[in-house]
């Protein structure tokens, strides 16, 4: 007997990744998964539009997330932190899990997502490609080995129209060498260095953010010795890649109990 598809509503549809995940999901690619519906802003010019030839004619782009928690197992939301509260509370209404790309949260929203963690599973992630959460591990392991002699150095560029720097998959970068070396990244990172005293602290972690053109996303750690250096990067060539991980995480967060989860689960990684 075939298991019925996982029923999947996409918010923020009419931006560049809600649209990435509609074509993945309309590619045939993912036969367990199953586009349950998807949703924009009140007003967005394409309320009320077809999302595709793959879905038929009735299945048009909406504006109310309570509806679409209801007829949706996993939601996968990539809008804006200010949605995010609405968002969680129709996911509890619904009992709907939910995957948040959403990147720009500050504490607040991480205190609304442990919130509903406790009555639904929530995977947030600051990047949803598999390949950069390898890369955090990696740079935590390396920040860890190497001691606070190295210095960590976190570089990132993104398209010109990115509102928040540094980029959110940056700062988890960041978070993971601090980590790595167990110290607190918000008393010991530095951004935006200008003028004649930009000389670096000893043990601090930097970030660097670059804008323009269409990039969807160059990450590099570097970390630099004594007469050496290591560089890790990671380069996503474009957006399917982050469409593909979130459907990936979708499908492995159905199901789960009340939680806060991580892409690192998806990737079955072991415990820190």
């Amino acid at each position: 007997m075939n298991k019925a598809p996982v029923r999947i509503g996409v918010l923020g549809a009419g931006g560049r990744m809600g649209a990435a995940i509609i074509a993945e999901l309309g590619s045939g690619s993912w036969p367990g998964l199953a586009l349950a519906g998807a949703i924009e802003r009140a007003g967005h010019p394409d309320i009320g539009s077809r999302l595709g030839e793959a879905f038929g004619p009735a299945m048009t782009l909406g504006s109310n997330p309570q509806p679409l928690a209801h007829a949706s197992q996993v939601l996968i939301d990539f809008t804006t932190p200010a949605a995010l509260e609405a968002t969680l509370d129709a996911c509890c209404d619904g009992r709907a899990a939910l995957v948040v790309g959403t990147t720009g949260l500050e504490p607040h929203h991480h205190a609304l997502i442990d919130r509903a963690a406790a009555n639904i599973a929530v995977l947030q992630a600051a990047n949803t490609s598999l390949g950069v959460a390898l890369l955090s591990r990696l740079v935590e392991q390396a920040a860890r080995a190497l001691g606070p002699d190295w210095d960590i150095e976190i570089s990132e560029l993104h398209h010109r129209q990115k509102s928040d720097a540094p980029s959110g998959t940056a700062l988890a970068l960041g978070a993971s060498a601090a980590r790595g070396r167990g110290i607190d990244l918000g008393q010991r990172s530095e951004r935006g260095r200008d003028g004649v005293s930009a000389r670096r602290q000893p043990g601090n972690i930097g970030f660097s953010s670059l804008r323009g053109g269409t990039a969807a996303g160059d990450h590099m750690v570097l970390l630099a010795g004594d007469g050496e250096r290591i560089e890790l990067w990671h380069r996503a060539e474009n957006r399917v890649i982050f469409a593909r991980g979130a459907l990936r995480a979708a499908a492995w967060l159905a199901g789960k109990p009340a939680g806060r989860y991580a892409i690192d689960d998806v990737l079955d990684l072991p415990d820190r």
